[in-house]
């Protein structure tokens, strides 16, 4: 008889990966990040384990996106004061916090408990095309699509 494997948290190998924003969609980047942040590409993928690998996002101000998204999409947030609700427009996202646009997409499409903030920690969002994480000798991922 044969048992399902299960990875354990101490066992699994993580890579450092390198996401190039430029020219890409915003969902389509966010749904295949996400991915590799759950660890949805691996054949060792455990739902209850994360299995991940980090997650370098270059070039965020490039973003691109369809449509009229730019005007007609509005991202909202609220102060927790009395008529504290805050609207943004994405081309004012894209324009003054890139990393933020990114960043609330890919979240929005991971788990909703502590495991899937475990996962959202291994994302680093950098709005040109430098990084800090040389050290880690991260490689270049090319998107499908």
């Amino acid at each position: 008889m044969r048992t399902t494997f299960m990875a354990k948290g101490h066992e699994v190998e993580r890579k450092w990966l390198v996401v190039d924003a430029e020219g890409q969609t915003l969902g389509r980047l966010a749904s295949e990040v996400a991915a590799i942040l759950r660890g949805k590409n691996k054949p060792t993928f455990t739902p209850n384990v994360d299995t991940g690998d980090h997650v370098i996002i270059i070039n965020a101000e490039k973003i691109h996106l369809t449509g009229k998204k730019l005007s007609d999409k509005i991202y909202y947030r609220h102060t927790q004061f009395a008529g504290g609700l805050k609207q943004r427009t994405a081309l004012q996202m894209r324009t003054n916090y890139p990393t933020k646009m990114l960043e609330l997409a890919i979240k929005g499409m991971l788990p909703k408990n502590s495991l899937g903030r475990q996962m959202f920690t291994k994302l680093n969002v950098y709005a040109g095309a430098e990084h800090p994480h040389a050290a880690q000798k991260p490689e270049a991922y090319e998107l499908r699509g």
